[in-house]
């Protein structure tokens, strides 16, 4: 792009975006754009950045109490989810935030065992204890990494309610025992052995709940009806985990489709649920950018990807704001691969071409791009510009082939936040790599 089109735009952007100065008014444009949206996706251009996970706490706390927001839905597994969601319900033994987010213990531990979320799970928890009428604010996961913790909250559901089922149940789930306790195996092994799959007991396993429902809710009272629907959605969470790790090894592209279908499956069963029991339910979806982005707008729709951002919008036409995230430089909390340790490394500067930098340049620190409000700034933005998108992993090295892609950032989201240098969420269980940081490239020279 040419340096007089740059300089035109950032300087479009400088007027249009809404400063962001830390003040409790810092986001009334932003709830005057979701309006009575049921949904509101918010995103994050890494998994690891402070600012992300402080305003979308702050965005969250405000939309429970002026929106009457009651989901939040995280990209995270559904049984260690509810861990969180019964303490802040009163329904758990759990003293205290820090043990309710015990059930996080799968790399990576540092998304949600992180200083602001145990910060937001305090104040849901005080939330929750002042509201004497209408729905409590409930915590939920969407993700089906969960395939052996899924199977034992189901054999537990049962023991307290069936342990004739129970022991059913856990003959069926024995299946998967001469695996061990890393999906991954089992999925390679199911692959290349059609005849060792584990398939037929799991779908048995649903079916036979969902069969039992009558039975299993003899007991009267919403608290029941809710550990059902939690015990069917853990088995739901044991099939289809079971379908994604096995379609890992059979050279099927679109484990991605999988996924991504199963979080958005959840979130409408998750209404569905409520609506039943007389809610009328609005949902937070918290994720990376490149699930909660529209796909079609990116680079993912060449590979005939979908993403959470895409099926919501086709399901929920009018119904939903979606919001990313971006940062041009500073520091994250990441890893150099998967399962490796927690580290804080440098975000370097955005890339020449990239939103990151167009931001960058626009000198407005941080703030708010509401699409709508400047609908010929959003047409000149969709260019199919690169966008960063930093994982659990983040390779500096080969920055520009692993974290970058191309967009059109306006069809993307309806809203951009952007801050301008960020720093790395803090984790819970720090290690002395997250502690040292990463030294910069100019070490020792200072240049």
């Amino acid at each position: 792009m040419k340096t007089s089109v740059v300089s035109q735009l950032a300087g479009d952007l400088r007027e249009a975006a809404h400063s962001l100065t830390g003040s409790k008014d810092d986001f009334d444009a932003l709830l005057a754009r979701i309006g009575e949206a049921r949904f509101l996706l918010l995103g994050e251009a890494t998994h690891g950045t402070h600012e992300f996970y402080k305003a979308r706490a702050e965005i969250t706390k405000r939309l429970i109490k002026e929106k009457g927001f009651t989901i939040i839905a995280w990209e995270a597994d559904w049984p260690d989810t509810l861990r969180i969601n019964r303490f802040i319900r009163g329904r758990d033994g759990s003293r205290n935030a820090l043990e309710a987010l015990e059930g996080f213990k799968r790399f990576p531990v540092w998304m949600w065992r992180n200083a602001d979320i145990l910060d937001l799970i305090g104040s849901l928890k005080s939330h929750n204890e002042h509201v004497h009428a209408g729905p409590k604010v409930g915590v939920y996961g969407l993700d089906l990494y969960s395939l052996h913790a899924s199977m034992n909250a189901v054999i537990a559901y049962l023991e307290k309610v069936n342990p004739e089922a129970a022991a059913q149940a856990r003959k069926r789930y024995s299946c998967f025992e001469d695996f061990g306790e890393e999906p991954q195996n089992y999925g390679m092994t199911a692959a290349l052995h059609r005849s060792l799959s584990c398939e037929d007991e799991v779908v048995e396993q649903l079916v036979d709940l969902r069969h039992r429902e009558a039975e299993l809710l003899q007991k009267d009272g919403k608290i029941a009806e809710d550990e059902l629907f939690y015990a069917e959605q853990n088995a739901l969470v044991a099939m289809n985990a079971e379908k994604y790790y096995r379609a890992m090894y059979c050279g099927r592209p679109n484990t991605w489709n999988l996924r991504d279908t199963h979080m958005v499956d959840t979130l409408d069963s998750l209404m569905n649920h409520l609506q039943k029991q007389g809610e009328n339910p609005k949902a937070i979806i918290w994720a990376h950018n490149s699930h909660l982005g529209d796909a079609r707008a990116t680079q993912m729709s060449r590979r005939d990807e979908v993403n959470v951002g895409q099926l919501v919008r086709e399901r929920h036409a009018g119904e939903a704001v979606s919001v990313g995230f971006s940062t041009y430089s500073g520091t994250v909390t990441a890893a150099s691969e998967w399962g490796g340790v927690t580290e804080r490394k440098i975000v370097r500067p955005g890339m020449e071409g990239s939103y990151e930098q167009l931001f960058h340049e626009a000198d407005a620190s941080n703030f708010v791009l509401i699409f709508r409000e400047h609908p010929a700034l959003a047409r000149d933005l969709n260019q199919s510009m690169l966008e960063r998108a930093i994982g659990v992993i983040y390779l500096p090295e080969t920055e520009r082939y692993s974290h970058y892609f191309s967009a059109d950032i306006a069809d993307q989201f309806d809203v951009v936040i952007h801050y301008d240098e960020s720093r790395a969420v803090e984790p819970l269980d720090r290690t002395s790599e997250w502690d040292a940081g990463e030294l910069p490239e100019t070490y020792p020279s200072g240049y």
